[in-house]
């Protein structure tokens, strides 16, 4: 099954956060699953990273390659239609991450791994 990792998700896998359920974390561990990381997120670690609200303690573009690889996680770049798919989703929620992210979950026809009660309400599978 292919799977979007939120990025919380995507943070808390690579760092054992105790906040994982126990189906997510079933399916990151399932080889047979595709994960995927939207270029959205990488862009909001990125940020949080910049801000001083996440710590990475080494070269940023070195530590997401390495936790990728290390996870068997593949990039998934935003596209235009991942974009304009951002404009026929209802306005629950103003994250631009989560949106973009509930987008491109739609239109390449996976669900989201998310603890995210916003992403829920849109109309596209989530797995907790």
């Amino acid at each position: 099954m292919k799977t979007l990792l939120d990025t919380h998700v995507f943070l808390w896998w690579i760092t054992d956060d105790g906040r994982m359920s126990k189906r997510a974390r079933a399916i990151i561990q399932d080889t047979r699953n595709e994960l995927y990381l939207s270029a959205a997120s990488a862009w909001e670690i990125a940020i949080k990273a910049a801000l001083g609200r996440i710590r990475v303690y080494e070269d940023l573009d070195r530590f997401m390659t390495q936790q990728m690889n290390e996870n068997g996680i593949v990039d998934l770049p935003v596209e235009i239609l991942h974009a304009l798919g951002v404009y026929g989703l209802p306005d629950l929620h103003r994250d631009p991450f989560d949106r973009l992210l509930v987008a491109q979950a739609i239109q390449e026809g996976m669900p989201v791994i998310t603890a995210d009660e916003w992403i829920k309400c849109y109309d596209v599978e989530t797995i907790w």
